[in-house]
């Protein structure tokens, strides 16, 4: 749901201006795996971390140089507002265990998530924001910042959204957060990581195909920022069936890669015209579905596989850990910051 939200949002802008400010609040209620917080926060921008929290360490720690060194002045500030934040968030993972549970039993292991931030087009200065509650893999609250008002999809969670939303003053100060506050802190982290932040890589686009029967893979790698659009062009026209679009990853050089999937017989597009169009930030890439193309590309597909095999072994481990924490990988993706940070 969550990232169905993001999406939302995305569409409501253009995304080549957006930039996009995340925190992530990981709160475990119940005997956990050795060395893992109680509690752990990460914040990102456009994709790239730049602080980690947890209730073990109680200290902000920057993830970027840029920001250690020039943000010392406020960080001792920073540091207090995010154990504040923790501190309601272990209010909220009891009235949410009291919710779900008929016998009041607190008994096993519990996760609570929280998802908030905002996104900011610099071109027409528009900006939307989201606020996400999760509880044990599930969507619990949802924000909607144009109309003020919080949702539900669960009974349980009815009698907070009622709570939240006669709030009238914490409605208009998240109000204020999400169009004034974060977007100033936007901009002063663009300032500061200016280097990093806004660096532009153009993406690596191949078509790849295991065999003559297997689907074929549009695979786009080795691009910043993160916003990447992928689709498939039948004959001029957008083309959505038979399409699989895959998560965004992330590679070890701060770059991402992305997939989109076509799954059709050879006879359907050697008699069509296929292309795959990749629309990134650094400009637009098209790929002709072609034997040729595709032939062409079989030499460095074993290399390709190693990569993005091994990627998928860290969301596998990542997806493994979020199993034993019974949290769902689809709603909480952001999560392997989390992870990573436990791993190193």
């Amino acid at each position: 749901m969550l990232l169905k939200l993001i999406v939302i949002i995305l569409l409501g802008l253009k995304c080549i201006y957006l930039h996009t400010f995340t925190i992530t609040y990981t709160e475990i209620n119940g005997e956990t795996i050795a060395r893992i917080p109680e509690v752990s926060a990460v914040a990102t921008l456009d994709g790239l971390q730049i602080d980690y929290y947890d209730s073990v360490r109680k200290k902000l720690i920057p993830k970027q140089d840029w920001v250690a060194i020039e943000s010392r002045n406020i960080w001792k500030d920073y540091t207090e507002i995010r154990e504040q934040v923790r501190q309601i968030n272990k209010i909220n993972i009891t009235v949410l265990i009291r919710s779900y549970s008929t016998s009041f039993s607190f008994s096993g292991v519990h996760v609570y998530q929280r998802m908030y931030g905002c996104v900011w087009d610099y071109k027409t200065n528009d900006s939307d924001g989201f606020d996400q509650h999760g509880y044990d893999g599930e969507d619990f609250i949802t924000l909607d910042l144009k109309k003020l008002r919080y949702n539900s999809p669960v009974p349980q969670g009815i009698p907070i959204v009622q709570k939240w939303n006669n709030d009238s003053q914490q409605l208009q100060l998240l109000k204020q957060y999400c169009e004034q506050d974060r977007i100033d802190w936007i901009k002063y982290f663009l300032k500061l990581g200016k280097d990093a932040l806004e660096r532009k890589v153009s993406p690596l686009v191949s078509l790849v195909q295991k065999n003559s029967s297997s689907p074929v893979v549009c695979h786009a790698t080795g691009f910043y920022p993160s916003e990447v659009n992928i689709t498939w062009l039948r004959n001029g026209e957008e083309h959505y069936e038979d399409v699989e679009l895959g998560e965004l990853l992330p590679n070890e050089d701060r770059t991402f890669q992305k997939t989109s999937t076509l799954s059709i017989y050879p006879d359907e597009w050697k008699k069509d015209q296929y292309v795959c169009v990749v629309e990134h930030k650094t400009g637009t890439i098209q790929k002709n579905l072609t034997e040729d193309e595709i032939r062409s590309n079989k030499s460095k597909l074993i290399v390709r596989y190693i990569v993005f095999t091994a990627a998928l072994v860290t969301v596998f481990l990542v997806d493994y850990l979020l199993y034993i924490l019974h949290v769902s990988p689809d709603n909480w993706k952001i999560n392997q910051y989390f992870c990573v940070e436990e791993h190193k």
